[in-house]
């Protein structure tokens, strides 16, 4: 991730509009698969689902490796999208699932912390060496990402599955329906922190894929990617560990009001400074991923039925894939057309109007609940 955009640049020669459409594409085999893979996944077993993944993965970037053009980085991203379906809510639905058969689901949002920042720090070990690895030798990073995949597959071979109860349904799709139309109509508290989730979680990607042209424009040395970006993961980490106890002391409005002045500040910064260290600005958007994710994932797992729990929330990261297929590439012509550090600054004024409202209509509902 720390080289990925660089990568894709220089080595396939791709624009960024090219590359937030490669993104959107990604997010349409998501899409497709996203839905379905929870569904399947509540109902052959969150281990076998995190397994297939693992499977997957190991081929997608086994293909990366040897791409050189942009239909064959589209067909490792297909690959890759069909994964991290069968991931995007596997994983935290087995977390729940572990602490509930055991009574102790409410801890489930410290326990989702500690998941959050140990990802990110790994994330940000490897991000230390990506800049020198990529300088070395370009595909190095994604030969080690195969290995990494492989270790993931012998990792999810352990896991133990968690007694769950549930009845067969006499239709599936009547049953994917039922869900979906509960999580998005029926339960206005969930549908709230879906549409606020989604929100903050677009204000918090559009950088993931703007910073490194941002600091390439800014002057910023190749040799300092790698710990930059090292630093966005930890901070996301750290913040992740602290969002329980954050949620504890500030509640929920105050965290919501800390959220949209995070935004805010950061694109402000990204669009107003430029240069050298303008970057820096990024922290503030990284700071409130970390303190988000715990936070509004602990409210909607309260509100989500064990025998749907995996297709509810991926069915909420449908929706945020969704949402970027429509404005990704988009964002990536505006990026080409009036340069990334204007960009921001628009990005800034949409979100400033965006969140708000968004951020009422959850607060209202936790005020009723």
């Amino acid at each position: 991730m720390a080289i990925i955009t660089l990568f894709w640049k220089d080595q396939i020669g791709l624009s960024l509009t090219q590359i937030l459409l490669l993104q959107g594409i990604y997010s349409v085999a998501m899409v497709i698969m996203e839905y379905p893979s929870g569904y399947l996944s509540d109902r052959i077993g969150y281990r076998a689902a995190l397994n297939f993944a693992s499977l997957l993965g190991i081929i997608g970037w086994g293909f990366y490796s040897f791409a050189d053009s942009f239909a064959q980085v589209l067909v490792a991203e297909i690959i890759l999208g069909i994964s991290f379906s069968f991931i995007s809510g596997s994983d935290s639905a087995l977390l729940y699932e572990s602490l509930k058969a055991e009574g102790e689901e409410l801890h489930y949002a410290s326990h989702e912390g500690r998941m959050h920042g140990f990802g990110q720090s790994g994330e940000a070990c490897g991000a230390i060496f990506a800049g020198l690895l990529y300088a070395a030798a370009p595909l190095l990073p994604f030969l080690i990402q195969v290995v990494v995949w492989v270790l993931a597959l012998l990792l999810t071979r352990t896991l133990v599955e968690p007694q769950r109860k549930f009845k067969s349904p006499t239709s599936h799709f009547a049953e994917a329906w039922q869900s979906t139309r509960y999580a998005l109509l029926d339960n206005r508290l969930l549908r709230y922190t879906i549409f606020l989730n989604l929100v903050l979680g677009m204000a918090s990607f559009y950088p993931v894929w703007l910073i490194q042209p941002y600091m390439q424009d800014g002057g910023v040395p190749l040799a300092w990617f790698g710990p930059i970006w090292a630093v966005a993961n930890l901070s996301v980490a750290l913040f992740a560990l602290a969002s329980y106890r954050s949620h504890l002391k500030l509640g929920d409005r105050r965290m919501v009001l800390l959220f949209i002045l995070l935004v805010v500040a950061g694109y402000l910064g990204l669009g107003l400074v430029g240069g050298l260290w303008g970057f820096l600005f990024y922290y503030l958007l990284t700071s409130m991923r970390g303190l988000r994710g715990p936070m509004l994932l602990n409210h909607a797992q309260q509100e989500i039925p064990s025998a749907n729990r995996a297709g509810i929330l991926s069915l909420q990261s449908l929706v945020f894939r969704l949402s970027f297929v429509c404005t990704g590439p988009l964002i990536g012509m505006l990026a080409d057309n009036v340069g990334v550090q204007q960009a921001f600054l628009l990005l800034c004024a949409v979100f400033a109007l965006i969140l708000p409202p968004v951020a009422w209509l959850f607060l209202r509902q936790i005020a009723k609940g």
